[in-house]
């Protein structure tokens, strides 16, 4: 990808806004298709993690299917902030919808999730051991220019903070024992959908799928991917609309994948989602570093290097998207 660099217009905010109500009934109406036309399934189950993407994409379920054709499944674990089962469980009430909890850890503990991590973490924080917490962070896109490389955050059982630099190895070593997690609660999912004969609801914003922010096999497998062409803010205008509770609506976006609290920006993207959405915007409307500068508060080097992120995780995520190569077409 290219940055574009001739100047036609500025960005508006407003660029987002959107019908609500005309949009909720146009993806209301592509899930029914979808499920019951398309798929021939009889409902949806779909994971809710307490956050805005799931509690929106189940409230769009009950517009197309009923609340009795949902089924939310929660999966926490180990390192699963409390407050997301609590959120989960207030969504599924206020929807109506059944839902089922299903404690994962013992699944991840066997597979050896957490030994492989902390394993890793070791590697480059040796003193690393029970009672410590972690995270791993990416510095932000618009304030580093060239190669970013994650760094592991550790807090001590005392309260001591350190930031380590993690190499290749140990980055991706953690990378693949977290993704455990996901791949988990994705085949949770389709066992109840197996049982119920339901249809699995991918819940992948624009940002999300786009940049890659997802785990092949995870949480990007997925049946019907309904705000997968909405953007971040986007969401947010739907979750209103559509009335899911404020405690949901105002908690910020969250991984829920580390024992250390972590927000979507330190581990994945860097800089704050609705910036993100409008440099996002711009790339993909043709439109120049300097027309987007006025709607995102950033100087025309920080766009560029925020376009220029974009466009990286766009090429590594061309390996998510992939569907399994054969050697030749099989009809």
């Amino acid at each position: 990808m290219q940055i574009p660099m001739d100047t036609k217009s500025t960005l508006s905010a407003s660029a987002l806004r959107l019908d609500a109500a005309h949009e909720v009934e146009r993806i209301a109406d592509a899930i029914r298709t979808a499920v019951h036309s398309t798929l021939k399934r009889r409902g949806a189950v779909i994971g809710i993690s307490g956050g805005i993407d799931s509690s929106v994409s189940a409230a769009l379920c009950v517009r197309a299917l009923g609340p009795e054709r949902v089924l939310g499944v929660l999966m926490p674990e180990a390192d699963s902030a409390p407050e997301s089962t609590v959120l989960g469980q207030l969504l599924g009430a206020r929807l109506g919808i059944a839902t089922i909890v299903e404690e994962i850890t013992p699944i991840l503990d066997a597979a050896g999730c957490y030994s492989r991590r902390d394993d890793a973490i070791r590697a480059v924080v040796p003193e690393y051991g029970p009672g410590c917490k972690s995270k791993i962070v990416l510095p932000n896109a618009a304030h580093h220019d060239g190669y970013r490389v994650f760094s592991v955050v550790v807090q001590f059982a005392d309260g001591r903070q350190t930031n380590t630099r993690l190499t290749r190895e140990a980055y991706l070593s953690i990378l693949a024992a977290t993704n455990f997690k996901q791949r988990v609660r994705k085949m949770m999912e389709y066992h109840y959908a197996d049982r119920y004969q339901y249809a699995v609801i991918g819940t992948p914003n624009r940002l999300e799928y786009d940049q890659g922010f997802f785990v092949k096999l995870g949480d990007g497998a997925a049946d019907v991917k309904p705000i997968a062409h909405l953007y971040k803010t986007q969401v947010y205008q739907l979750a209103e609309y559509l009335g899911i509770p404020e405690e949901i609506r105002r908690r910020p976006p969250t991984t829920d994948t580390y024992s250390l609290s972590q927000s979507q920006e330190e581990f994945f993207f860097s800089i704050p989602l609705d910036k993100l959405d409008l440099c996002l915007y711009g790339v993909n409307h043709g439109m120049a570093a300097a027309e987007v500068c006025q709607a995102t508060g950033l100087t025309i080097q920080q766009v560029e290097r925020v376009y220029r992120d974009l466009a990286s995780k766009r090429r590594v995520s061309r390996y998510l998207h992939h569907a399994a190569v054969l050697v030749e077409d099989v009809v």
